[in-house]
């Protein structure tokens, strides 16, 4: 069991089980069966979103007024940079 903040207070045994079923006893709350947790799945994922398993993670270094200009694009100036690189490699091949 975690561990609780000073001052809580739990409900006695007999508390408890009036609590469940004061809960069991509500036609709108109606517990899940196993079959419905199992279709149960998270609505959002937390963290960074998984890479496309593609790309490699490199340090680069920028002219700073390359870099200034690219940035002051907004969100996604990273992968601008990408898609300018990439449109070279395209034109140089």
């Amino acid at each position: 069991m975690p561990k609780l903040k000073a001052g809580t207070i739990l409900p006695t045994p007999t508390e408890d089980a009036a609590i469940t079923a004061a809960a069991l006893a509500d036609p709108d709350a109606v517990p899940f069966t196993e079959a419905e947790w199992e279709k149960v799945k998270p609505l959002v994922r937390r963290g960074r979103p998984l890479g496309s398993g593609t790309k490699a993670q490199v340090t680069l270094r920028l002219d700073v007024e390359v870099l200034e200009k690219f940035r002051a694009s907004g969100d996604g100036w990273q992968t601008r940079i990408n898609e300018a690189l990439k449109s070279w490699v395209q034109t140089h091949a």
